[in-house]
């Protein structure tokens, strides 16, 4: 089916180089234990908790490995042509560098050998770690924090997979656990709810292993991961607000079988510093010019009919942290049905759960989805919860949102102000490998609608070009 591309001005080839300055600070305050003491910090002792929080990130495998370096590097013999032929002729680096934006996976800032979504240690042995869907870049630049809407986890998986069968290779959790359970049908978005309500399944309250079948009831969905800059905003976590927040809760994914309850214990104090840095990252600055007279404007068209339930950005800042009942909001419910009032309840009042704050109390029966906090929303493109709508422009202009877009690897639009895309009217017909049919975004999908959400159309033309003017400088 014919595509057409979105409209967009010709692009930045960088960020502004105090932006750059800034960024690359932030991530070298936690280097891998290759580097040397000097470049890390002067001592040991004077390393904040958000320090080692990042450095656990980078240097801890909580989890078993995924693969080995020989499993990566052989990734492209499972490719299509052209793409296998061109990664045959490549030399190694190039060809590790194709592999890294293939699956989502981007390079250390610091260490470009090194991927940020996995620990690689002394073997070569590669472990995920949170950062796989919570740290990603925009516009081919690496921020503290932002989602990563490049990760084909279900793609890497497959592919994995077969070439640990040619290399007569064991399969680990997650090659077993896919079998199962979806992964996620789009890159960029992950089935990480119902991972979870999978693991807790087979633990009780104090995480002791029970021993259960499976479910297969699930209802399978996809996720699009937030932003970590709003962490420290929040007093519950998730698109309904139903978790209490706290460092406990941040380890549920680590629920696999290797992984008993003396673990979580030993590693809790990890974890404190591990909360520590996702509360320490700061919502990154808009690189590029604003109308100042269009940003006033705005400001008080937002203060109008945005604030009172996304909050307030000036003096005197709140978030009010205002749950909008589900057939208010009117955007997709796969997710707010997705779970029980007793699922929600297991793992608020799991272990997890009880390292709350007496503000984060969360509720098992939510009424629909927490309005989120809107600083830095410039690069936490796609919006909605599942990641239905590329750019800002198509959040104020509902009737325009599209109903099948592809994404390019790092391109981004600063006049739409979001992802750079190619919008299509439907599917491309005829038969598409699963991998490159996970590049589309496909809105008619059970829950990945981008319907709802549309309070925009209570303003005019230049109402809406004002807030979108007004929203780059949060």
């Amino acid at each position: 089916m014919k595509a057409f591309r979105v409209e967009r001005n010709l692009l930045c080839h960088c960020f502004q180089s105090r932006w750059m300055v800034v960024a690359l600070g932030v991530w070298a305050c936690g280097l891998p234990p290759a580097a040397t003491a000097a470049e890390v910090k002067p001592a040991e002792e004077q390393r904040t908790a958000a320090d080692r929080g990042w450095q656990m990130l980078r240097s801890r495998a909580y989890l078993p490995p995924d693969f080995d370096q020989a499993v990566f590097d052989s990734l492209w013999t499972t490719w299509n042509e052209p793409l296998r032929r061109l990664a045959e002729q490549a030399p190694v680096e190039e060809r590790r560098k194709m592999t890294m934006q293939r699956y989502g996976l981007t390079s250390d800032p610091v260490d470009r050998s090194r991927s940020l979504q996995y620990v690689v240690d002394a073997n070569g042995n590669w472990t995920m770690s949170c950062l796989a869907c919570h740290q990603g870049q925009v516009n081919g630049q690496v921020i503290p924090g932002v989602p990563n809407t490049n990760y084909a986890l279900e793609t890497l998986t497959e592919e994995v997979r077969l070439v640990k069968v040619q290399q007569r290779k064991p399969f680990g959790h997650m090659d077993m656990g896919s079998l199962f359970l979806p992964l996620g049908s789009t890159n960029g978005t992950t089935n990480a709810v119902m991972f979870g309500v999978a693991l807790m399944r087979h633990r009780d309250r104090d995480l002791n292993i029970i021993a259960r079948t499976p479910r297969f009831d699930l209802i399978h969905h996809d996720m699009d991961a937030p932003a970590w800059w709003h962490y420290a905003r929040r007093t519950n976590l998730y698109a309904d607000a139903f978790a209490p927040k706290g460092h406990r809760m941040l380890m549920q994914f680590l629920l696999v079988k290797e992984n008993g309850p003396e673990k979580f214990r030993e590693w809790e104090e990890e974890f404190r510093d591990v909360e520590a840095w996702i509360e320490s990252i700061k919502p990154p600055r808009w690189p590029w010019a604003v109308d100042s007279v269009l940003v006033e404007k705005g400001r008080g068209v937002f203060a109008a009919h945005c604030a009172t339930c996304h909050g307030r950005y000036e003096s005197p800042k709140d978030y009010p942290e205002k749950i909008v009942a589900i057939d208010e909001v009117g955007t997709d419910r796969v997710r707010f049905d997705s779970l029980s009032v007793r699922e929600r309840r297991d793992l608020s009042e799991s272990w997890f759960g009880k390292s709350a704050s007496s503000d984060s109390k969360g509720t098992a029966n939510p009424i629909g989805y927490v309005a989120p906090p809107l600083d830095g929303i410039w690069a936490s493109s796609p919006y909605f919860h599942n990641g239905s709508v590329p750019t800002l422009w198509h959040v104020l202009h509902p009737a325009e949102r599209p109903v099948v877009w592809q994404r390019t690897p790092t391109g981004y639009d600063p006049v739409r102000v979001g992802l750079e895309v190619v919008l299509f009217e439907g599917m491309p017909t005829g038969k598409i490998p699963a991998a490159e049919r996970r590049a589309f975004f496909n809105t008619t999908k059970p829950g990945k609608g981008a319907a709802g959400h549309d309070f925009p159309d209570a303003l005019d033309e230049e109402e809406k070009k004002a807030v979108l003017e007004y929203l780059k400088t949060l």
